[in-house]
């Protein structure tokens, strides 16, 4: 590599923004250069099938880790003679993705947030940083806009199956008519959507504009996801002859199974399926995102976490069950989590078991604004299939 390549090209960076490539088209900047570039500039720099990204900070190396599943780390390359550090990234348009940076000192490693970068996603474990490449555009419907609102509620389950009173959080839309009749969305991890998704705003503003009819939802959360979801059986038991009867007498649902439905998203997606399975004609509609299921027995080798082999024994037991009549799906996945081939695979099981499906995929990963921004097309599939089409 000779000295009198372009400074972009010797740090690593042969294709570059011109943002970028003005900033290093002088050699190595000086401070002030960099001061002026980092105070003007949106990061990281997107633009059409790239994201350029920016780090400033003594270090022996820093990293770009995705947190989707078994997600790459990307180097950075740091310019000769600064303490600037760019990473230039292919991507997809229209998509979106959540990272950390890994920054190593002295044979330590630091997992930290972007902090040149504004946007941040919440899960149980914190926060992330997120890259929306171009043409990305958070759904208008998740975001605040002077809709009604609903409220919620709390019931209270004695459930035999699991020797104990559970108490369940309950939305009730805006204008709620106890003499009406209403259908049910039951949402696994209902609390969680709450909190990371945007849910109460998304299904505020989505009844109100008509995109789905005013329902009434359940969210059911359990202290033991790990345990209870892919085992399955007592959770589907608790959902239908415990949970269903209580909300039955205290609002007004409708008792047509297409105006019941079942949501979930990863292990709560397990959880949804299972119980449509094991009590067929109660529920009518699936919204199944990013579930963790494994079809093809032979990948469980490169899946050694105990919970895929609880869930492929679930699998195995559903494909010995038989149709599933008069019931709509929605599936969807996320290209860069690492289950895109199974959702596929669910998608065709399901269809050769006589369910209605419609499949989607987000240049996206196992993240909680993958699943909001997935919220209007499952729920209108399931609850308005006169509009699937439509928006």
């Amino acid at each position: 590599m000779t000295m009198h390549q372009p400074l972009a090209t010797r740090a690593g960076l042969a294709a570059q923004h011109p943002a970028i490539a003005a900033l290093l088209g002088g050699g190595s900047p000086p401070a002030d250069a960099v001061d002026a570039f980092l105070a003007f500039h949106d990061l990281p720099v997107v633009e059409p099938g790239a994201a350029t990204f920016v780090f400033r900070g003594e270090a022996d190396r820093v990293e770009l880790v995705r947190f989707v599943e078994g997600g790459p780390r990307d180097p950075f390359h740091r310019v000769p003679g600064t303490d600037l550090w760019i990473l230039r990234l292919p991507v997809e348009d229209g998509g979106r993705f959540e990272y950390k940076l890994a920054v190593h000192r002295d044979g330590h490693e630091a997992l930290v947030l972007d902090h040149a970068n504004p946007h941040r996603a919440g899960d149980p474990f914190g926060e992330n940083s997120v890259c929306r490449t171009h043409g990305y555009r958070r759904p208008a419907w998740s975001e605040p806009n002077g809709a009604p609102r609903g409220r919620f509620e709390t019931v209270t389950v004695a459930s035999p199956t699991f020797g104990e009173t559970r108490e369940e959080q309950v939305y009730l839309p805006a204008g709620y008519d106890p003499n009406g009749i209403y259908p049910l969305v039951v949402i696994h991890d209902g609390a969680d959507f709450v909190a990371y998704a945007d849910l109460a705003t998304s299904l505020d503003n989505l009844i109100h504009a008509g995109d789905i009819p005013p329902v009434v939802a359940a969210l059911v959360q359990t202290r033991d996801r790990m345990g209870e979801y892919p085992r399955a059986r007592r959770h589907a038991r608790y959902l239908v002859t415990e949970l269903l009867p209580v909300l039955a007498r205290v609002y007004a649902l409708s008792i047509l199974p297409r105006d019941r439905v079942l949501l979930g998203a990863s292990l709560g997606a397990v959880a949804s399926i299972s119980t449509a399975f094991r009590y067929p004609g109660i529920f009518g509609g699936l919204v199944l995102k990013s579930g963790t299921f494994i079809l093809d027995q032979g990948k469980l080798a490169t899946r050694p976490h105990p919970v895929f082999h609880q869930t492929a024994r679930l699998t195995r037991a559903l494909q010995r069950a038989g149709t599933l009549e008069d019931t709509r799906a929605f599936v969807a996945t996320g290209e860069l989590e690492g289950l895109a081939s199974e959702s596929r695979a669910l998608a065709t099981f399901l269809q050769e078991r006589g369910v209605d499906v419609l499949f989607k995929s987000a240049w996206d990963g196992h993240h909680w604004h993958n699943w909001r921004d997935q919220l209007r097309d499952g729920l209108m599939w399931v609850l308005r299939p006169d509009q699937q089409e439509q928006g």
